[in-house]
């Protein structure tokens, strides 16, 4: 392989990895988060609660989402997936506006 053609490939792997890191830490936290606030407005609890027991699972999104963008060789489905969430959980909580 010629240096310049190497080159350019570890430039492309490198920018690759840094799109997964940063939908990784940034995607999976928008998500998480976005989550959390769209179950913790949906419970039928108080909101002290509601937020407690929303924030439970929002952990288990966060790393189930970081996991995801580095098991699925598709950099694509990883950014659509992580981000489309994030974007869809952020306007079913913008629809419903805040709770009563």
């Amino acid at each position: 392989m010629m240096p310049a053609a190497r080159t350019r490939h570890i430039r492309v792997a490198a920018l690759a990895m840094v799109a997964r890191c940063f939908t990784a830490f940034f995607g999976g936290y928008a998500l998480a988060a976005l989550v959390a606030t769209l179950v913790a407005r949906l419970l039928p609890i108080a909101r002290v609660d509601a937020t407690v027991w929303a924030m439970i699972p929002g952990f288990l999104f966060y790393a189930v989402a970081g996991l995801w963008c580095f098991h699925e060789p598709r950099l694509a489905r990883v950014a659509g997936g992580v981000w489309g969430a994030a974007i869809l959980a952020g306007a079913a909580v913008w629809l419903l506006g805040v709770r009563p």
